[in-house]
């Protein structure tokens, strides 16, 4: 059966030269009936067709068809390239070039979608950053400018305002400090300090140290019971650590009255652990569980800024482990509570 499809430039022309050559073979022979001389006829039709039909194919179809390559590929064009053009371009069908096209199509369509996500990003994060500075930079002004207008002489009121006007500042110190943080993290300018450590023991100093916090609400720290067997870890100990607090800080901070944080350990594969710190606090809403580790990203803007924070500990969490190579996860509903959980590796 004579199939059209995936024809390349040399069958085309072949099949073109052969039906092209038949019939003027054919009344050539009825004219001149001597079969030599039709065969002749026939060898010179059909190659002198094949040569001309392929010719004009090559020279100015598939001359369109590289300038278009070279358009996808926006570059100029290397000596591997020109070979590729000269010789492995002809031999592919049409379908095959408008298969490549179509596919080159669709990636320009992807990247155009991902570079409007990152614009739209790149301007909440603009506007977030903004706001992040504006609040406690007009706070200070405010107090700043009551003191000026008379109100240093109140000493109640003047140390008063100086308290608070201090409180901004810090804030705004370590707005830049966690920012500046998540920049090297970025870049790779921190180099992890890789070490074995028993996860089960740092958890444990971390609860010390947050244990103001958590009895100020009557909150329970504690590890899974099953989960108290010692796991070593192969990590940056104090990048985890900054993790760990920033993670149980969080529970702290939405977590109920007389409520509970707990850690569990479990071994994976072998070859890593999963780290997983739950409370039964306020919980998240489902659609904003993609992108409570992006910068800035608040669920509740207000009651997120009045517990304090800058908004940027489950972003710099979600790069250190990540700097690690590995993995980290949240799972929430309000009302029922959060669990963060993220991976490293055991040693």
């Amino acid at each position: 059966m004579f199939v059209t499809k995936n024809l390349s430039p040399q069958r085309l022309s072949l099949y073109t030269a052969a039906i092209l050559t038949f019939p003027i073979t054919f009344g050539y022979y009825i004219m001149h009936p001597k079969w030599w001389v039709s065969l002749i006829v026939f060898v010179i039709v059909f190659i002198g067709s094949f040569l001309l039909i392929q010719f004009t194919l090559e020279r100015f179809i598939y001359r369109k068809i590289k300038l278009i390559y070279k358009f996808i590929y926006q570059t100029k064009a290397s000596k591997r390239e020109e070979t590729y053009y000269k010789y492995i371009l002809p031999q592919k069908s049409i379908d095959e070039v408008r298969a490549d096209v179509e596919k080159w199509a669709s990636q320009q369509k992807e990247e155009i979608e991902i570079l409007r996500s990152n614009e739209a990003y790149r301007k909440e994060f603009l506007q977030n950053l903004a706001h992040e500075f504006k609040t406690p930079i007009f706070a200070i002004q405010g107090y700043v400018d009551t003191l000026l207008d008379g109100a240093l002489d109140n000493k109640e009121v003047s140390k008063r305002f100086l308290e608070n006007a201090a409180r901004n500042v810090q804030r705004l110190v370590t707005l830049a400090s966690d920012l500046d943080e998540i920049t090297k993290l970025e870049s790779g300018e921190q180099p992890l300090i890789m070490v074995p450590f028993v996860i089960q023991d740092l958890i444990k100093e971390i609860y010390e140290s947050l244990s103001i916090k958590t009895a100020a609400r009557n909150i329970r720290t504690s590890i899974k019971k099953g989960c108290e067997q010692p796991v070593t870890v192969y990590a940056d100990k104090e990048k985890i650590k900054q993790v760990i607090i920033n993670i149980v800080s969080n529970s702290a901070k939405y977590g109920k009255d007389n409520g509970y944080i707990v850690a569990s350990i479990y071994k994976t594969d072998g070859k890593h652990v999963l780290i997983e710190i739950s409370d039964d606090g306020i919980g998240i809403a489902e659609e904003h569980l993609p992108r409570i580790f992006e910068r800035f990203y608040r669920t509740d803007r207000g009651r997120s800024r009045d517990v304090g924070g800058t908004g940027l500990g489950l972003a710099i969490c979600k790069h250190i482990i990540e700097a690690h190579g590995q993995t980290i996860h949240v799972r929430s509903k309000p009302d029922i509570g959060t669990t963060i959980g993220f991976t490293l590796d055991v040693k």
